[in-house]
């Protein structure tokens, strides 16, 4: 199991006063507020109650969206169900196997809170059900607009379900409490490195990160059983081949599986296609595109991204792919044009005929689909 050395913070020192939290079932050690709350020990007792939980399953509603009806299988369609928007485009890791990595340049402008207004009233009048606050980047690097967005959504528009994916390593209990009492249904923990030194190497990041994450995740479930918020905890995690698989499942029972309503696999996705040299380096062996879920994967062809799903950059282009960091598949701008102007655009039109017909050679999905 992963394990780290108690160092002098973590035992108490004369300079570090600790902080120490008791409740029926749990003891948890913060550092104090100027420092990121560090998790010591937590021994998980309670769940939601089971009235007060969102209703159904985070992987039906996956599979909903992933899972492209008949009365869908047509290039002009009604709104989606289900919108990403990224509210920030930046990341604080670099992952072997994500498309931000192929950005020239890491964007540093987050998205104008009023085109946010404005398109998801929008999008509301025209019927989407779902939001989620996040495409590529991770939303807690701008907390305080990331809570804005969720009140907006379900005080000012009634928007019915708001979810959103965290790599969790700048979700702290304060930020992901106010995400909770805006209103937030889902929050789902995206956990992909099984010990401190995989970390490293797959998210090119600071090992620090990595436990810093494991203790957000279940400082999370305590925030939300102190309160009594609905929001549900989820994780996911990419499911390697051989001892690595191992690996994960038991630093899953340990330090994730506890403090989530539920838990699935995905396969390693290879972002819109860019396999890298790096991703090679690694000993990835990834699949092209998004099938969705282990246990629920899509044929490719016609992709439900184009179809079942919308997919909103921080500068408010509307792309046609789950994984378009790079405004590859930019079908509309909702800076001047409206959300379904741009959903039923010429562009995303004729994209989706190729789908239809199963042929998308000569489209800019054409090298994704290599299968």
């Amino acid at each position: 199991m992963p394990s780290r050395p108690m160092n002098a913070m973590q035992r108490g020192s004369s300079t570090t006063r600790l902080r120490v939290k008791e409740s029926p079932g749990i003891s948890v050690v913060f550092i104090p507020r100027t420092l990121p709350p560090r998790l010591i020990r937590i021994k998980p007792r309670h769940r939601l109650p089971a009235q007060d939980r969102p209703m159904g399953s985070i992987t039906d509603r996956i599979d909903n969206i992933t899972r492209i009806p008949p009365d869908r299988m047509q290039a002009v369609l009604p709104a989606p169900r289900s919108v990403k928007i990224e509210i920030s485009p930046r990341c604080n890791y670099r992952c072997g196997f994500c498309a931000l990595r192929t950005r020239e340049e890491q964007p540093k402008w987050d998205m104008d809170f009023a085109l946010f207004k404005r398109i998801t009233r929008e999008m509301r009048d025209a019927g989407v059900e779902e939001i989620g606050v996040f495409y590529l980047g991770e939303s807690f690097m701008n907390p305080r607009l990331l809570v804005d967005c969720i009140a907006y959504l379900k005080r000012e528009i009634a928007m019915p379900y708001v979810f959103l994916t965290s790599n969790a390593s700048m979700a702290f209990p304060e930020a992901v409490e106010a995400c909770m009492k805006a209103g937030l249904d889902s929050l789902k923990w995206s956990v992909n490195a099984a010990d401190e030194a995989q970390f490293e190497r797959v998210m090119g990041v600071s090992g620090k990160l990595f436990w810093r994450a494991l203790d957000n995740i279940a400082a999370a479930w305590e925030v939300r059983r102190r309160g009594g918020y609905a929001t549900g905890l989820y994780a996911s995690s990419i499911r390697y081949d051989g001892e690595q698989f191992e690996r994960m499942q038991a630093l899953l029972k340990e330090r994730v599986l506890p403090f989530v309503d539920e838990h699935y696999w995905l396969p390693l996705y290879s972002m819109g296609s860019f396999a890298t040299q790096r991703e090679q380096e690694l000993g990835f062996r990834p699949t092209a595109g998004n099938q969705g879920r282990l246990g629920a994967l899509r044929a490719p062809l016609p992709c439900w991204s184009a179809f079942t799903e919308g997919h909103v950059t921080a500068d408010g282009k509307l792309s046609a792919c789950c994984f378009d960091a790079t405004a590859n598949w930019t079908m509309g701008d909702l800076n001047r044009q409206s959300f379904m102007e741009a959903w039923n655009s010429a562009p995303f039109i004729a994209l989706r005929e190729a789908h239809l017909r199963r042929d998308v050679r000569g489209t800019v999905c054409e090298q994704c689909i290599a299968y």
